[in-house]
C-alpha cells in the first residue's frame, strides 16, 4: 500500500457543524471510557492484520535497475481522530499504537503521520510523538469552520505550532492543500503540515456526510466526483503501486474512501487487509470505484449508468435540491450491494478457516 488512513478512536473535543462524521465529538465519561475501550482492543488485532510489506512502486520514478522497473517507496500510516491528542486516548490508544506501529515496520522506513486539530499541540506531546518515530504532524483544523481558527484567528496559532515545532527540530513540509505531492523523497522528517476545509482544498466542498449533511454545508454538485480524487476511492485496489490507500474506522472496520461507502468492505479484527482487498480485485462493482468512476458501479447489476445517476438525486435538510454521485454509491450500496459484500465476506472466511486446517461451518 501507499497510505492508510487509519481513525483510532471517536472521541474529539470539538463538535464542528462541518464533520463527516457524527460519532466525532466530545463525550461523557462512561461513554468516553466506552469508546476508549473500544479503540484499545480493536487497534492491535487492526495492526496485525495489516500487509507485512509495507511498499509501493513510484510509477513516476522509472529506473531500469529496480525490480519492477520502478524506485519502489516506502508507505505511509496517518493516525487520526477525532483528536487523537485528547485524554485519555494519546495515552492509552496513539502511543500503545505508535510503539507497536514501530515494532512491526522496523526497518522498512513506514512513515507515520498523526494527524490533529492542532489546538491541543504542546512541546511535551511533541518530543513524545517525536521519540515514538513520527514522521509527520498535521495539523488538520486550518479553516473557518473550527471554531476559534476562523480567519486571521489562526495566523497566532499556527504561529505558536511553527514554534513548537521548529524547537523540536522539525521542518516545514511545504505541502500545499491542493497537491497531494506525497511521493516526494525529499522530505527526511521530522517535518509539520497544516490545512484545512479551505476552497483550494479537496475538501473544500465538503463531504455529503455526517453533521456536514445535518447542516446542508456541502456545495458539491454530481459533477463533483470526490471518488476521483485522493482520500477518495481512487486506486484503492491498486494495491503496491502509487495511488493506493484504504480507510479504517475505530472498530477495524475497512472503506475504500475517507468518505466511507455505506457498507464495509470487511473488517480487521477478523481479517487480513490483503486477503479482503484481494478478493474485490476484478469485481466490477470495486474496480469501477477504483478507477474513480463510482456512476459504473451498477453495471453488471441492472444499474445503468442513468439510473445511478437518477439515485444520486435527493433533497438537503434545508429543503434543497441536491446531486451527487456520493448519494448514487448510498443507494446502490443499500439497495443492492450488501448481499454481495456479505457473500466475499463468507467465502474469504471458509478459505481462511480452510486454509488453517479448520472444516468451514
Amino acid at each position: 500500500m501507499e497510505s492508510i488512513y487509519y481513525v483510532l478512536c471517536w472521541a474529539c473535543h470539538r463538535q464542528c457543524r462541518h464533520c463527516y462524521e457524527v460519532r466525532f465529538r466530545p463525550y461523557a465519561p462512561a461513554d468516553l471510557r466506552r469508546v476508549v475501550d473500544e479503540a484499545g482492543a480493536a487497534f492491535p488485532r487492526v495492526i496485525a492484520h495489516l500487509p507485512e510489506d509495507f511498499s509501493y512502486l513510484d510509477l513516476s520514478a522509472p529506473s531500469e535497475g529496480a525490480p519492477g522497473g520502478y524506485e519502489r517507496r516506502s508507505g505511509r500510516i496517518i493516525l487520526a481522530g477525532g483528536e487523537v491528542l485528547v485524554d485519555p486516548v494519546r495515552e492509552e490508544v496513539l502511543y500503545p499504537a505508535l510503539d507497536l506501529l514501530r515494532g512491526r515496520y522496523a526497518g522498512q522506513g513506514v512513515r507515520v503521520i498523526v494527524q490533529t486539530t492542532g489546538d491541543l499541540v504542546t512541546p511535551g506531546i511533541v518530543d513524545d510523538l517525536l521519540a515514538r518515530g513520527v514522521w509527520m504532524i498535521s495539523c488538520a483544523g486550518m479553516d473557518d469552520f473550527h471554531v476559534g481558527m476562523e480567519g486571521e484567528k489562526r495566523i497566532p496559532v499556527e504561529e505558536r505550532l511553527r514554534a513548537i515545532f521548529e524547537a523540536a527540530g522539525m521542518r516545514d513540509s511545504a505541502r500545499t492543500a491542493g497537491a497531494r505531492d506525497w511521493s516526494r523523497q525529499d522530505d527526511a522528517g521530522p517535518c509539520y503540515s497544516f490545512f484545512g476545509a479551505t476552497d483550494d482544498a479537496w475538501i473544500g466542498k465538503i463531504w455529503p456526510r455526517g453533521r456536514a449533511w445535518e447542516h446542508s454545508l456541502s456545495t458539491a454538485a454530481i459533477e463533483d466526483n470526490f471518488c476521483n480524487a485522493w482520500s477518495g476511492g481512487l486506486n484503492f485496489l491498486r494495491r503496491g503501486v502509487a495511488g493506493s490507500e484504504v480507510s479504517i474506522d475505530p472498530n477495524g472496520d475497512v472503506f475504500p474512501c475517507c468518505l466511507k461507502t455505506a457498507i464495509p468492505l470487511g473488517n480487521l479484527q477478523e481479517e487480513r487487509l490483503d486477503d479482503i482487498l484481494d478478493s474485490l480485485a476484478g469485481h466490477s462493482v470495486f474496480e469501477a470505484i477504483a478507477m474513480g468512476h463510482p456512476e459504473r458501479m451498477g453495471l453488471a447489476h441492472g444499474w445503468s449508468v442513468a439510473r445511478f445517476l437518477d439515485a444520486s438525486r435527493t433533497t438537503t435538510p434545508a429543503g434543497a435540491d441536491y446531486r451527487n454521485l456520493c448519494i448514487g454509491c448510498d443507494r446502490f450500496h443499500e439497495q443492492v450491494l450488501g448481499p454481495v459484500i456479505e457473500a466475499l465476506r463468507a467465502g474469504r472466511l471458509a478459505a481462511r478457516r480452510g486454509a488453517d486446517g479448520v472444516a468451514p461451518a
